[in-house]
């Protein structure tokens, strides 16, 4: 078996571990594809408190750091999806988003959805290039 294309996967510390067979990330084709985020605070693996724009700055942080990670960072996001268990929340999770992405953001897909893991009412993914 040719294992030469195998993507390379991406772990840190400095972003909260899987919770599920899954990798925070994998590198191929010149692209970083980051695993949904949680808000989960690394450092004490809980949901900060504040509201959905703390939780919508956790994912974004925890994006951040596994692109770091991955020798890159936000501002090389091609995509980004943002799952909400409310779309009351757009509004203000667009305030914080914004201040990620300020200049030529991403394409971006913003959809509610019935559940998320661990009943967070946020978690955002991304593809970045390298």
């Amino acid at each position: 078996m040719d294992t030469s294309n195998k993507p390379q996967t991406v772990t840190t510390p400095e972003a909260p571990k899987a919770i599920g067979p899954y990798s925070q990330a994998a590198i191929a084709g010149g692209l970083l594809f980051i695993s949904g985020q949680l808000p989960i605070d690394p450092a004490t693996s809980e949901f900060p408190s504040g509201g959905i724009q703390a939780r919508t700055h956790q994912c974004l942080q925890n994006l951040r750091a596994i692109a770091q990670a991955a020798g890159t960072d936000l501002d090389r996001a091609v995509k980004v999806n943002v799952y909400l268990t409310d779309m009351q929340d757009f509004e203000a999770v667009n305030q914080v988003y914004s201040q990620y992405f300020p200049d030529d953001p991403p394409a971006r897909l913003a959809i509610q959805v019935a559940g998320l893991p661990k009943k967070a009412d946020i978690e955002i993914e991304a593809v970045l290039s390298l």
